[in-house]
């Protein structure tokens, strides 16, 4: 059942140097949804979503999760607050194995019980990683590497996962595979900010979603609304 904003972004301005990459975007993720912000590469998704976990500090304009400013805190601070981040691209700690890596995502959490019982969630999920716990990160396949990723946020117990381009690179086939598990680790609660350029994709996992365009936010409603305008899909989404 869906609730009230659990994520509330209110006018971001982001700039590097003198390029405004993102221009006034307010947007909102609902506890126990999906939300997609969509749009073409260079539209700005990016620079927002680095601007929410503290990578880029806004110019202007506040971030709230569950209530709370927490405008430019750091990412380690935004984990230990809930908010977890799968980067774009599976990036993984290369050299590090892949127990190494699913710990390291833990190292907020206190008790090791629970980073046991963590683990075996996250090689329940995926049971890929559990074949290759002690093979080197930067070995695995692509596919692997975003299993990683996605279990290497798991970690911390994230109520809020904000997932950059997890399409990037992938099959079709691990493309589909990838998404079924941000719907189910939805399912069960977590609350997801996608950003995706693969939007036909997305708009089938999302419930509500954001089209960004040249750095602001052109268009907005329900996913199921988006995706059935033919005028919408050619204008904004190339489809």
């Amino acid at each position: 059942m869906l609730e009230g904003a659990l994520l509330k972004v209110n006018g971001l301005h982001v700039s590097y140097g003198g390029v405004q990459a993102v221009r006034g975007v307010s947007l909102e993720v609902r506890a126990g949804e999906i939300t997609a912000l969509l749009g073409a590469n260079g539209a700005g998704k990016s620079s927002t979503l680095l601007s929410i976990v503290g990578a880029v500090r806004p110019k202007a304009g506040s971030v709230m999760f569950d209530g709370r400013d927490i405008t430019g805190l750091t990412p380690d601070a935004l984990v230990r607050r809930g908010i977890g981040l799968i980067p774009e691209g599976g990036r993984v700690f290369a050299r590090q194995s892949v127990l190494q890596n699913l710990r390291l995502g833990a190292y907020v959490v206190a008790g090791a019980g629970v980073q046991r019982q963590r683990l075996d969630q996250v090689f329940a999920l995926f049971p890929r990683l559990a074949e290759r716990r002690t093979q080197v990160a930067g070995t695995l396949s692509g596919g692997e590497r975003q299993m990683l990723a996605i279990g290497r946020a798991l970690m911390s117990g994230p109520r809020l996962l904000l997932v950059d381009e997890p399409s990037l690179g992938l099959s079709p086939l691990l493309v589909e595979t990838v998404f079924d598990t941000l719907a189910d680790l939805n399912r069960h609660g977590i609350s997801i900010l996608l950003v995706e350029q693969n939007m036909a994709q997305a708009l089938e996992v999302a419930t509500r979603a954001y089209v960004m365009q040249s750095g602001a936010i052109a268009l907005q409603g329900s996913a199921a609304e988006i995706s059935s305008s033919d005028e919408v899909r050619r204008a904004y989404l190339g489809l």
